[in-house]
């Protein structure tokens, strides 16, 4: 009998199958693997966005307390953080007197005053005889034997020589001023300096004895607990602030963030160069600390904080990290993992807090966008997702 071709065929497509499989295994091994990428997933929650810059505490009501006349101050008593009660004297004067005139000084001025008296009496004389002309000239005035214009003049001396009397009085009282001297032995009565309100004292401009001037600043004081903060925003920040937002401090050597409220954005800018040299338009933001005064007791005036001004917060929104997002043309965009693929997605954009960035538009919760795509993810792409 003869043998059954069948096995002999099996073996002839052998060859074919095995060089078919090799090619399967070939195409796989070649087939590019999946890129690793880091992702995260969109969420829910909520979302703030601040505005960071250095600010300063200042006291709200500062009092400068000055001399109040020429003199000698004494030494002031009080050191800075001194506590000081309304009324308080804080600081004494001693009025400063005329200086004593010597021989000649004296005979000088004695020679003014003498002066002075002689012209004073030329001026009454004068007077007394323009008034006596113009009595005369009025009678002859109704008599109709003189012109008005005689008549004018007559009054324009009179008037004058009372003027001239009046001038001669006041260079006679200088004269006798000058001569006023303080009687020897005579102590003129000492000023004293008060406090106008209750709290410490901030600074002391004059401690020692020394000659003092009216109006030369002898010390401030001020209030330490009522404390409110400056700082300088950027003007299209401060433009975006409503009194009231809310302003957190931090970095004021405490162990937790101050709390504090915009009172007042100030109506004008200025202008302030950067430390790279820019000139920025800047505008002072006032805002009120409200931590109790307990929390806060080592926070002093013009002392540093670093502000955070919270522009803008929601306590429900879709949001993603800022690296999901990158430009796309004229748009926002980012990738989504589905399917194992990158799929490039058209987003609109919110508001950001500096790491997220609320999502209006093109995405949902739970989509698991890549960060940090950069070139090397690209629409249509395997890639193998790496959560952090």
């Amino acid at each position: 009998m003869n043998a059954s071709p069948a096995p002999a065929k099996r073996l002839r497509w052998l060859p074919y199958a095995l060089g078919a499989g090799l090619i399967v295994a070939l195409g796989f091994g070649l087939r590019p693997k999946p890129a690793p990428v880091e992702t995260a997933l969109a969420a829910t929650g909520p979302l703030r966005a601040t505005v960071s810059e250095e600010g300063k505490t200042r006291i709200k009501q500062r009092y400068v307390v000055s001399s109040p006349v020429t003199g000698q101050l004494r030494r002031v008593p009080f050191k800075p953080g001194a506590t000081i009660a309304a009324g308080d004297v804080v600081a004494v004067i001693e009025p400063m007197t005329a200086s004593p005139l010597d021989t000649r000084s004296r005979a000088l001025a004695e020679a003014r005053r003498d002066s002075a008296v002689a012209a004073l009496e030329k001026t009454r004389a004068a007077h007394a005889l323009a008034v006596s002309e113009l009595k005369r000239v009025e009678r002859m005035f109704a008599a109709g034997t003189v012109s008005p214009q005689d008549f004018d003049a007559a009054q324009l001396r009179e008037t004058a020589a009372s003027r001239e009397i009046i001038a001669a009085e006041g260079a006679l009282r200088a004269a006798e001023t000058e001569l006023a001297v303080a009687a020897p032995g005579a102590t003129p009565a000492l000023v004293e300096v008060r406090a106008p309100i209750a709290g410490r004292v901030l600074h002391v401009f004059q401690e020692s004895e020394r000659p003092v001037i009216a109006g030369t600043p002898l010390l401030d004081a001020g209030d330490p607990a009522d404390l409110e903060v400056v700082i300088e925003l950027l003007s299209r920040d401060g433009a975006a602030l409503t009194p009231g937002a809310r302003v957190e401090l931090e970095q004021w050597g405490g162990p937790k963030p101050l709390e504090a409220r915009v009172r007042l954005v100030e109506p004008a800018a200025f202008t302030k160069i950067s430390a790279l040299g820019v000139e920025e338009q800047r505008v002072n933001v006032v805002a009120d600390i409200i931590t109790p005064v307990a929390e806060r007791a080592s926070l002093g005036d013009n002392f540093r904080v670093e502000a955070r001004v919270i522009v803008w917060e929601t306590e429900n929104t879709l949001k993603v990290p800022v690296s999901a997002l990158f430009r796309h043309g004229k748009e926002s965009a980012a990738y989504v993992v589905r399917g194992g693929k990158a799929v490039l997605v058209p987003v609109e954009a919110g508001r950001s807090s500096g790491s997220e960035v609320q999502v209006l538009k093109g995405l949902n919760e739970g989509d698991e966008v890549i960060l940090y795509p950069g070139d090397r993810v690209t629409d249509g792409q395997r890639v193998s997702p790496v959560k952090i």
